[in-house]
């Protein structure tokens, strides 16, 4: 197991970290495939991590628990995860991949559930047919991933997909009022003197807004933030978040099949869900305890703030107004 404590990194830099003596305390917390074969009620299960291959123990998960599943499968690409290695298929048999699990995943949703398939421009068509196999397609979701190198033959991929889908069309859990997002007003119209459908604050005007199926108020996590991990593919908190917050109602229960250094379960813990992640690499589940731990005496997530997303770069700008109206209200009565 690689030791994430002994990489020398920039001062700065708030890369998670787990230190020698973690890493037995928090080995003690994962279940595994027996563990799961020997107890699998949702009881035992729940707010836990499983460290084991999900062929091994799906099926042995209770059916029907789960609110809202979020899948964040390897894309169909070659990939390095820390000595895990996904090797790229042509689409026929990372087809053949999805169908040899996905079925299963849908038999733990709720009859009112819903699920979330993440995946790239390459992988999208094989992702659309098999949730149009097991379940009802609402939307695509598009987001924009600012972030990555430039291309010289081709344009530069800075877009990925999420499939969203339901097991009842009529009947599943959607809150868009908690995932509104808040955008400056450029050019404000009022109605009888006073400002439509927006808010007049120090910092600028702002409006409330529903959430379209673009996103391109997503940040990657870097060096610099709290939440980033050594994880090659990490999917931002804020991201997660809204996922959450829109198909999961408070006290429900969040389940990723491939939860990867654990954003779904530690977003859920943040958000006041329960939640239950698989992951295969020792290591990942690792980075996933020392997060949920963090979550205990943290619970912000980068671009939301006070029940609202804000457009990206915008709260901190709001913030720094902030700041510096207040330094200025002390020096005016300092004078």
């Amino acid at each position: 197991m690689e030791d994430t404590a002994t990489k020398i990194r920039a001062g700065r830099n708030r890369t998670l970290r787990v230190e020698n003596d973690e890493i037995q305390s928090f080995s003690k917390l994962l279940l595994n495939a027996n563990d799961v074969a020997t107890n699998s009620s949702i009881d035992c299960l729940k707010n836990k991590t499983i460290c084991a291959n999900l062929f091994d123990v799906i099926d042995e998960l209770p059916k029907g628990f789960a609110d809202l599943v979020i899948i964040d499968p390897p894309y169909n690409l070659d990939k390095d995860f820390h000595g895990f290695k996904f090797k790229a298929a042509d689409d026929d048999n990372y087809l053949m991949y999805l169908r040899s699990w996905f079925p299963k995943v849908v038999s733990l949703l709720k009859n009112n559930g819903s699920l979330y398939l993440c995946g790239d421009w390459k992988s999208t068509s094989a992702l659309q047919q098999v949730m149009q196999e097991n379940l009802t397609v609402l939307n695509r979701i598009t987001w924009q991933r600012e972030k990555g190198r430039g291309a010289l033959t081709n344009w530069k991929n800075g877009m990925e997909d999420i499939w969203f889908g339901v097991r009842d069309a009529n009947n599943y859990y959607f809150n868009v009022e908690s995932v509104k997002i808040k955008r400056k007003v450029l050019a404000p119209y009022k109605e009888n003197g006073k400002p439509k459908d927006w808010e007049a604050t120090e910092e600028g005007n702002f409006r409330l807004t529903y959430p379209s199926n673009f996103w391109d108020d997503i940040t990657i996590p870097y060096w610099s933030m709290p939440e980033n991990t050594d994880h090659p593919t990490q999917k931002p908190e804020k991201l997660i978040a809204k996922l959450i917050l829109a198909s999961c109602p408070e006290n429900g229960i969040v389940f990723d099949p491939f939860l990867g250094s654990g954003t779904t379960s530690v977003v859920a813990k943040k958000l006041g869900r329960n939640y239950l992640g698989i992951e295969l690499n020792e290591q990942y589940c690792i980075w996933t305890e020392k997060r949920l731990e963090q979550a205990n005496e943290n619970k912000t997530i980068q671009g939301y703030e006070n029940e609202v997303f804000w457009e990206r770069n915008a709260l901190s700008q709001t913030s720094k107004k902030a700041k510096n109206t207040s330094k200025q209200s002390i020096t005016n009565i300092a004078k």
